[in-house]
């Protein structure tokens, strides 16, 4: 074995060191070069300014740059069928990288075994008194409204509807009209007033109508309609008008995703229950077209059809519908849904994290999730039909989702931390929503929690246990069969767990819907980026970049659940249409599979013709706050260690990988929806040539360790010639 330093200068003085092994060619695949110019991602790393030692390397603190940057350690691995290990070592390096020193592990937050009923019920009440009293007391007009509330923006989309259905909601779970000099009537009134002469929609109106419905059914007695005058309330009614944003004519929403037809559906029927919409055709129509993705024995709703986008959307469309329903006396459509909602729940259940988040991919995710586990389980507390588990199991994720976003609220901002440093949201999620968020959390939870209650009282539940029960689950669930299957992969063994979704995304590459282990100990994606987050990226000769995703031409469950092959022939092109797919002439088979606490994930790429790959890439973007790295003989594992997990890694190919390590900053690629992504681990190759009908064969390995488990590099092999290395970073 060779080693060489490049010393090389590249753009912004980047220099990278490699340990350079000549490549042997495989049947597959041909390489143009042995060792390969840096990568455009390598120009963003920053190397270690000593040149003297290159086997130590630190990692710049993340605080201090907006841009990737990182002091790194790359190199060149052979291909996979050079001198491999023998069994002992392998055996030996699982056991190197997951061992863990206990006297570096961190504490865990004490949480109580037993959770009483009444004292949450107490904290819970006690919060939204609190800081709905603090936030009503920032508000001193609606006309003008203020353009921030505790510095948070207070101008996008949704805004003041979502205040006003929080307002509602309070005095619904608390009985009470005023809070402290404030008519919580009168406020609800002049809100729907503000959103009127902002002509709110969507969102805002259903939140409107829900708050209306809060003071009572009848509008000759309920105080907000009765606070009005017959100007004021023609505004109301105007400001409802579901036609807005749905067309009776054409049975659609208008421009925007099928969501929203459930959105309509409430507002329809909840207007015709109040008596302010007269047009019973219309709620009939909006409520049976809202239906359609349920009729033939339909379970799962594609948020954007025909292109197969499912993510935590068919959930609440499916209970926004049943809503609708039940206000419309609609018993037809109740019958049509109870079977996906029986489905649809149990899904759920399944993927719930210990902290009681939910759906793990796609938008709309961070606190969102969160509060979806809140509402879900206040919707089950009042349906026991659609019950995955007895309900003082889903009062642990009930209280578990709980704690997760007490503890994010900020007591001296008055806001939930959804731009903290790390944190990312969808483009949609802008400044100007920041108080929205906010809000919208204690208008969801003060309904949630009115119905949790209600459901704990009614059954007698006094105590509860605060972890949740998730006991093994191994199974594939299809969204939809056909020329285009889409489904999701859900495992929960032991340490090991994660959702594995192949479904299509907002856009072609988008991390957030790659079919890849979305909730796994230690890996996270960045959020709304189009990056190879556990998937690669090939770049053709013609420029193209393809990725495998956006549904799959054949899925494949293991027997027992604890494998997944699935085939791509037809890919998504990065930078088209979501749905959109081409014909490279390339196949790619993956094979997903379980061993205990290791992942395995089995790629071969097989092309009809002659070939070349410009470049193929792939990264591990983790929650690390720390990295080593171990290498016994030709093969290289990284260890990347967070508080909650240790995540080890390794690959293997018929072809040399480039490898990288890079510290994100506050950059894009560090936001991810619960948590900071400060390390991602970068695999590439350039230049590839596929024969044709020849396999090229790559492997992931990855195996994970229980909380507070940490690698000890050092001092399992001191004396063996097994070579290792260092890489520490800074907390963000």
């Amino acid at each position: 074995m060779k080693e060489k330093l490049s010393s090389k200068k590249l753009s912004m003085s980047h220099r990278k060191w490699r340990q350079g092994i000549a490549p042997r060619s495989s049947p597959g695949i041909a390489i143009e070069n042995s060792f390969y110019e840096p990568s455009e991602r390598a120009t963003e790393i920053v190397s270690s300014k000593s040149d003297t030692n290159p086997q130590q390397f630190s990692v710049a603190p993340t605080q201090s740059t907006r841009e990737p940057r990182a002091y790194v350690r790359g190199y060149t691995l052979p291909p996979a069928h050079a001198d491999w290990l023998n069994r002992s070592l392998k055996l030996a390096l699982i056991f190197l990288v997951l061992t863990a020193s206990s006297a570096s592990a961190q504490p865990a937050r004490s949480t109580p075994s037993t959770i009483e009923t009444s004292a949450l019920n107490t904290e819970i009440t006690d919060f939204f008194a609190k800081e709905m009293s603090a936030h009503l007391n920032e508000i001193k007009s609606y006309n003008p409204a203020p353009d921030k509330v505790f510095n948070a923006g207070t101008t996008g989309e949704y805004t003041w509807g979502s205040f006003m259905n929080s307002v509602g909601a309070y005095a619904a779970l608390t009985g009470k009209r005023k809070l402290g000099e404030r008519d919580l009537a009168h406020e609800v009134g002049q809100i729907g007033l503000l959103e009127y002469r902002l002509k709110g929609t969507r969102f805002s109106q259903l939140y409107g109508v829900l708050a209306l419905r809060y003071f009572g059914a009848d509008l000759n007695t309920n105080p907000v309609w009765q606070s009005l005058d017959e100007a004021q309330r023609a505004q109301w009614r105007q400001w409802l008008d579901v036609s807005a944003f749905y067309d009776p004519k054409t049975l659609q929403v208008i421009n925007l995703p099928e969501n929203y037809l459930g959105v309509a559906a409430r507002i329809a029927s909840v207007s015709y229950q109040l008596g302010l919409l007269k047009d019973r055709a219309l709620v009939d129509g909006v409520i049976t077209r809202a239906a359609r993705p349920f009729t033939n024995a339909g379970i799962y709703s594609d948020d954007a059809p025909p292109t197969g986008r499912f993510d935590r959307y068919s959930n609440e469309y499916a209970r926004f519908v049943w809503e609708a329903a039940e206000a419309a006396d609609r018993k037809d459509i109740l019958d049509t849904v109870r079977p996906s909602l029986k489905e649809q729940m149990r899904l759920w259940w399944d993927l719930v994290l210990p902290d009681g988040y939910g759906y793990a991919w796609g938008r709309s995710m961070g606190v969102v999730s969160y509060m979806d586990t809140m509402e879900i389980v206040g919707f089950l507390a009042l349906h026991p039909e659609f019950r995955p588990a007895p309900l003082d199991q889903l009062a642990s994720a009930y209280y578990q989702a709980w704690r997760w976003l007490r503890h994010d609220y900020n007591d001296k901002t008055h806001v939930l931390s959804v731009f903290a440093f790390g944190r990312g949201n969808y483009a949609y999620i802008t400044r100007e929503r920041e108080w929205q968020q906010t809000i919208s959390f204690i208008g969801k939870g003060a309904l949630a929690h009115s119905r949790f209650m209600e459901g704990l009282t009614r059954e007698r539940l006094s105590t509860f246990r605060a972890e949740i029960a998730r006991p093994d689950v191994a199974r594939f669930v299809f969204f939809r069969h056909g020329d285009r299957p889409a489904g999701v992969w859900l495992v929960r063994q032991g340490p090991l767990y994660f959702t594995l979704p192949i479904t299509t995304g907002t856009k072609p590459g988008a991390a957030d819907y790659l079919p890849a282990p979305h909730g796994l100990p230690g890996f996270a994606n960045p959020v709304e980026q189009v990056y190879a987050s556990m998937v690669p990226f090939i770049e053709l000769a013609d420029g193209r970049v393809i990725v495998a995703t956006d549904g799959a031409d054949e899925i494949e469950p293991g027997a027992d659940g604890r494998s997944l092959r699935v085939v791509w022939r037809r890919w998504a092109l990065v930078g088209g249409k979501a749905g959109q797919l081409v014909d490279p002439h390339l196949s790619s088979e993956v094979v997903w599979h379980l061993d205990g606490a290791t992942l395995t994930r089995d790629e071969t790429l097989i092309a009809s013709e002659a070939t070349l790959v410009r470049r193929w890439w792939v990264t591990v973007p983790t929650t690390a706050e720390r990295s080593g790295s171990l290498s016994a003989g030709a093969q290289r594992w990284d260890s990347l260690h967070s508080r909650e997990s240790s995540l080890a890694v390794a690959a293997n190919a018929d072809w040399p990988l480039e490898i990288s390590l890079i510290a994100t900053g506050d950059s894009a690629l560090g936001r991810g929806a619960r948590a900071p992504l400060p390390l991602h681990l970068i695999y590439e190759s350039r230049d590839l040539r596929l024969a044709p009908n020849q396999k090229a064969h790559w492997r992931l390995t990855m195996k994970v360790a229980a909380a507070g488990l940490r690698p000890g590099l050092g001092r399992i092999f001191p004396n063996s010639s097994t070579k290792m290395d260092r890489m520490q970073t800074a907390r963000p």
